[in-house]
């Protein structure tokens, strides 16, 4: 299957199911994948508003944003996933949260 097969695919399971927050992280992904980071951005956006205790969102959302020299988008994405890995008392992927903020303002972003 091709990346745009691949990206047909996760846009036909998003629209059938736009809650669905693996779905819909899925297809952010592929998008990430492909080099498509305005979109990608987008699609995490959506899911971040949709379901913003899915955790993993947090992370892409804030690394895409990074790519984008968005820092100060990309930092509020890691705090707002701190709140979340602390309301699921997910520990690791608040500690990957707070790495990434606490990277992204050593560099200034």
């Amino acid at each position: 299957m091709t990346p745009e097969e691949r990206l047909a695919a996760f846009q036909k399971f998003a629209a059938a199911r736009p809650d669905d927050p693996f779905t819909r992280y899925a297809l952010a992904m592929q998008l990430r994948s492909m080099g498509r980071l305005g979109e990608a951005v987008q699609e995490f956006q959506e899911l971040a508003r949709r379901a913003p205790d899915y955790v993993p969102t947090w992370l892409m959302l804030g690394q895409s944003l990074e790519s984008l020299e968005r820092g100060a988008e990309a930092a509020r994405a890691y705090q707002d996933g701190i709140a979340a890995a602390t309301r699921q008392a997910n520990q690791h992927a608040r500690s990957e949260l707070e790495d990434a903020l606490g990277q992204l303002q050593a560099r200034g972003s």
